[in-house]
């Protein structure tokens, strides 16, 4: 890792993932998975949710068939899977720990956008009920000629709309799937959550355990705001 790539760095603009990176989701879409597959009597088998993470959810929706055995119930569980998903966080919508800070704290020196898997409603819709759609200048959403993580198109598409190059972008991540995509984009970037493993680490330049450790903090409480430096 290179982590005075990013501390000591003020980015053209900032690219947030959505779910499990600034809303606490990532365990609605697991508790959607496994209601959608016992619809059908099936139990996901070891392993599903880590392959099943990032992944954009018509993706997912056809692993699920695939794992299942019944590859011709994709569309089916596709279907089940966002309608539960919904439910859920319309239920529970969480932010993650230092999410709500970081965002407050970037929007005031770059642009900010999210780009997401999911459908831009439900993106729009979790990020309106914790009070953070305002801070965001784009949300990016796969559709049309935009293909889904982990192809670059998104963070790409996020990038051009901030008016930022890639590399003077920062991608804000959490799962493989994503920062596989962040680095095809060529962007830096800040990978959050548990320790996933060298290999994965080893794509980003710097990984913390959640957003609200110290050093983040420091560093985006330290960058001049855009206002002061015109």
């Amino acid at each position: 890792m290179t982590a005075q790539r990013i501390l000591s760095w003020t980015p053209a603009a900032i690219v947030f993932d959505c779910d499990g990176t600034l809303m606490d989701t990532e365990r609605h879409w697991q508790d959607a998975r496994i209601l959608a597959l016992r619809e059908y009597g099936f139990t996901p088998a070891a392993g599903f949710a880590e392959r099943a993470k990032g992944l954009h959810y018509t993706e997912c929706g056809r692993l699920m068939a695939e794992e299942a055995g019944h590859p011709e119930l994709g569309a089916d569980m596709t279907d089940g899977l966002l309608a539960h998903f919904r439910t859920l966080v319309a239920d529970n919508p969480m932010t993650m720990p230092g999410a709500r800070q970081l965002v407050e704290a970037a929007a005031k020196f770059a642009p900010l956008a999210v780009a997401s898997n999911c459908p831009k409603e439900v993106v729009e819709a979790c990020l309106g009920d914790a009070g953070l759609l305002d801070l965001f200048d784009h949300i990016v959403v796969p559709g049309g000629e935009i293909r889904p993580k982990p192809h670059p198109d998104v963070y790409l598409t996020a990038t051009r709309l901030c008016g930022a190059e890639p590399a003077d972008t920062l991608a804000v991540e959490d799962s493989l799937c994503g920062i596989r995509s962040a680095v095809q984009a060529g962007m830096r970037i800040i990978g959050v959550g548990p320790w996933p493993g060298e290999q994965t680490v080893d794509l980003v330049d710097l990984w913390v355990r959640s957003l609200d450790e110290p050093e983040v903090c420091a560093w985006a409480g330290e960058r001049v705001p855009a206002q002061l430096s015109r």
